[in-house]
């Protein structure tokens, strides 16, 4: 197995797979992220993750938690196919006669990674934001009237993806559903600079011998390591990132023309400590997320979960 490259279709069959299952079990937390970086002085509802969350089930129900949930589980095959494939490629290809790899060379590979994910990942990111903050301009339109302004898409009433998709398209072309690909890409690719050779590394720990697979329990202790470490890293770009696309807001809250007038604004309004905010709460959904699918990713071609012919694994 070492010496053949694992074919492309099994690659995103498999990153498709993993990415499914994590989303599923961390979205109500990527939910409270969005929320809890979206408010800003003045309009604050949440004093936490836990607060977010029950507030959100008393007032919106269960699935409440889950609002946007349809975006995030149909894109996120391909994101994550996308992400997963592309870094075993660059790293195949960075790779010379099978030798293993330089810190410099994984590094370069993660970012060949995160580039070509935002493809995927800025569309999804635009539509999972403005449907996730929904529920906490309609809390505000209730509880603080004065301070929620009209306008944007997402004035709908309980809009839908295909909705707000129509709408950006209709006024602002394709370009309206790439709003912040300049901060996704600021925060994607030092994200896959970071995680890719880290759990590398951390992973090839507790290989069983030189050519042996890591336990699937070392993957999964990895991808959280890795995956937590690299979030809260570049947490200060993803909340840039969801301030930009974030279409509708109160009328006290700020508005930003790019990425350095929002950074400019944070440090004036909101102070340093603005950028961590949802820091922990992104750390607790990226941990499980990627260590659920290296698990995933991993099973799929050392123990061929999916049932498919060995033959379609290899190149």
């Amino acid at each position: 197995m070492a010496d053949k490259q694992i074919s492309l279709p099994a690659k995103l069959i498999n990153g498709g797979v993993a990415g499914l299952i994590g989303v599923t079990c961390v979205f109500p937390i990527d939910l409270a992220k969005t929320r809890l970086q979206n408010q800003q002085n003045g309009c604050r509802l949440y004093t936490s993750m836990s607060d977010c969350l029950m507030k959100t089930i008393r007032s919106e129900g269960y699935f409440g938690m889950y609002r946007g949930a349809a975006v995030n589980l149909t894109l996120v095959t391909p994101e994550k196919a996308i992400k997963l494939a592309a870094n075993d490629f660059f790293r195949f290809h960075l790779s010379k006669d099978g030798q293993k790899l330089t810190l410099a060379r994984e590094m370069l590979a993660g970012c060949g990674a995160g580039t070509c994910q935002v493809i995927v990942t800025t569309p999804m990111e635009m539509l999972k934001i403005q449907l996730q903050d929904a529920g906490r301009i309609a809390a505000q339109r209730k509880l603080m009237p004065q301070a929620v302004t009209p306008g944007g898409p997402v004035e709908l009433k309980s809009p839908t993806a295909m909705q707000l998709t129509r709408q950006l398209l209709k006024e602002k072309g394709i370009a309206g559903l790439y709003k912040g690909l300049g901060a996704t890409l600021l925060r994607d690719v030092p994200f896959s600079v970071i995680y890719f050779p880290l759990f590398a590394n951390l992973n090839n720990l507790g290989k069983r011998g030189a050519d042996g697979p890591a336990p699937f329990y070392v993957s999964f202790i990895s991808g959280c390591i890795a995956g937590s470490t690299a979030a809260v890293a570049v947490n200060p770009v993803d909340v840039i990132k969801t301030r930009l696309q974030s279409l509708t807001r109160g009328s006290q809250e700020d508005t930003y023309s790019g990425v350095i007038d929002c950074i400019r604004k944070i440090l004036r309004h909101e102070g340093p400590t603005a950028f961590l905010k949802g820091a922990y709460c992104r750390a607790l959904v990226i941990a499980p997320l990627f260590g659920i699918a290296q698990v995933v990713y991993f099973l799929g071609f050392n123990e061929n979960i999916l049932g498919l012919p060995r033959s379609f694994f290899l190149i």
